[in-house]
């Protein structure tokens, strides 16, 4: 069957050609590492179609930006065929172990003990990646596994030099990761901080992603690589257990789709919050006459509409394979013109005057994402995460590969913040098997003459990003443009907020705080956008990647 599907697919091609409103042209791919972005057009060049890349980009961002993703982590996968015109959303996020439990972070007082969900094999959830990479490539790609794999694989044994994200990155979690032996001699420079220049090497990652490609998912979630991780975990504290692994399975989703004005946006659905919190935003903001505001009133009503999105995140959202989360209300006409009729627009809604959620503890952290369009108009984009930047520190020994900590994306107890302030309720409360809440927003925007692929890492910073890269896009900004623009967050609670250097003027910083609104200036900026964006009629790409991060857009005439 694997053999005929290029077969199969050209044929596909040349029918929809017939039916297709746009031209079919160039290629772009969009990412957070130059290796990572090169290795996705090597497999498009050598035949391998958007998907095809998907995974080959995945893996070798897992290998050469090792502080936001890997095959101990997992993510999102939003996915575009062309041949069909159906867009699905591969959900390969992570899940709790068999024996996690509700109360599994707090002491016998009911308290959380500190770092106990960020820190450790304790933190880390059965991972998602590899088991998604192995599906993609077997059920969407041309070529094979082995051949997705290959540039990650030459990466992870040859080495690469590091840059100065990975040592700023890695000075903040050098105490966790030197904590792990196996960690430490893969990672740090004789137990100290890498300079840039400094030559990383996975052998043992090596060995594991060749499992992988020979294998499929029987090389990472049976037999001797299984072994080996859970024997490690299970060494150091953690609760992995061989059933844990071997159950593990993909999702395939529904995306949420919104119409806002005259653009189709698609985005990941639960258990990612990203697609409905970017609904209920537009979806309030589609009742504004915005082309009449002026600059400060559309900056104060885009805030009150994240504010509100945010507080139904708090409320409402968990994975949907355990809760039921009121999906169709929140969507619903009624429920935007509620929350759209509550909005001031001569002064701020203290978060407090809307009802109130229980303080809780669903995040995200570093990550990354990635963005690709293909000459026949695939398109991919996933967003992938291992949480904190190096995830839980903690490297199984002889498998290379460092495991998340994505469990504290889970409501370790009510009342208790995060580091991000996001605020959640039981609907994210710790589950085995259950998958935590998550940021990550993949998304793909759509008008009569364009298409744009974009996400971004940020934590819960993601959807309010990807949401204002959409109204940007929606205005007709550039790929360039959308990726540069200085940013602005709400997020219901700590109610605050939250803008990038040059994101107001000292006049409109004034002006909100007299609308009443709290502001906190952050020093630095935040995020790493990728988008790249298709014109219809001619089928010419532009790709870009977010000046902020050391990531590379490149392009295929």
């Amino acid at each position: 069957m694997k053999a005929a599907q290029p077969v199969l697919r050209i044929l596909l091609f040349f029918s929809c050609l017939l039916l297709s409103s746009h031209a079919a042209g160039a290629a772009g791919v969009a990412s957070a590492h130059p290796l990572a972005t090169k290795a996705g057009i090597e497999i498009l060049e050598k035949g391998g179609n958007a998907f095809d890349a998907a995974v080959a980009v995945t893996a070798a961002i897992a290998v050469v930006e090792p502080s936001g993703s890997g095959i101990g982590g997992g993510g999102f996968w939003l996915m575009h065929d062309a041949f069909t015109g159906k867009n699905i959303m591969v959900d390969g996020r992570e899940t709790a172990p068999g024996k996690a439990h509700r109360d599994m972070y707090l002491d016998e007082a009911g308290e959380v003990i500190p770092n106990l969900s960020v820190d450790g094999p304790l933190a880390a959830g059965i991972p998602g990646e590899p088991a998604a990479i192995a599906w993609i490539s077997s059920v969407h790609g041309n070529l094979s596994l082995a051949e997705n794999l290959a540039p990650a694989i030459r990466y992870a044994e040859e080495g690469f030099a590091v840059g100065e994200h990975y040592q700023r990155l890695m000075q903040f979690r050098h105490e966790v990761v030197k904590a792990s032996p196996a960690a430490a001699a893969i990672f740090l420079d004789d137990g100290n901080v890498p300079e840039p220049g400094w030559i990383l090497r996975q052998p043992d990652l090596a060995k594991v992603l060749r499992a992988l490609a020979i294998e499929g998912f029987d090389g990472f979630y049976r037999g001797e690589v299984a072994e080996t991780l859970v024997h490690g975990v299970q060494e150091a504290g953690g609760i992995w257990t061989l059933e844990d692994l071997a159950d593990y399975r993909v999702r395939i989703r529904e995306p949420i789709e919104v119409q806002y004005r005259d653009m189709k946006v698609t985005s990941a659905a639960l258990p990612s919050s990203g697609g409905l919190v970017m609904a209920i935003a537009l979806n309030q903001l589609a009742k504004v006459e915005l082309d009449t505001l002026d600059e400060l009133a559309h900056k104060h009503v885009l805030v009150e509409t994240m504010r509100r999105a945010y507080r139904d995140r708090a409320a409402y959202m968990g994975d949907s394979d355990f809760v039921d989360v009121p999906i169709a209300r929140l969507l619903g006409d009624e429920h935007a013109t509620n929350l759209q009729q509550s909005i001031s627009i001569s002064k701020a809604t203290p978060s407090s005057d809307l009802e109130p959620v229980h303080q809780d503890n669903p995040k995200g952290s570093d990550t990354t994402h990635f963005s690709i369009i293909d000459n026949e108009g695939n398109r991919v984009s996933a967003t992938l995460s291992i949480n904190y930047p190096f995830g839980s520190g903690f490297v199984p020994p002889g498998t290379g590969v460092l495991l998340n900590d994505e469990m504290d994306d889970f409501s370790s107890k009510p009342g208790v913040p995060n580091v991000y302030g996001l605020v959640g309720n039981e609907a994210n409360a710790i589950a085995p098997g259950k998958r935590m809440l998550s940021s990550m927003s993949p998304t793909f925007l759509e008008t009569e003459d364009r298409i744009a692929v974009i996400g971004t890492p940020g934590g819960s910073r993601i959807i309010s990003m990807v949401l204002q890269g959409a109204l940007a896009f929606h205005a007709g900004a550039s790929a360039e443009k959308i990726v540069s623009k200085p940013r602005i967050h709400h997020q219901y609670l700590p109610d605050r907020i939250q803008y990038e250097p040059d994101a107001f003027t000292a006049k409109e910083i004034v002006q909100l705080y007299v609308k009443g609104h709290q502001l906190h200036p952050r020093g630095r900026t935040w995020g790493n956008m990728h988008t790249v964006i298709l014109n219809k009629a001619s089928g010419e790409i532009e790709a870009a990647s977010d000046p902020r991060g050391e990531g590379q857009a490149s392009v295929i005439e």
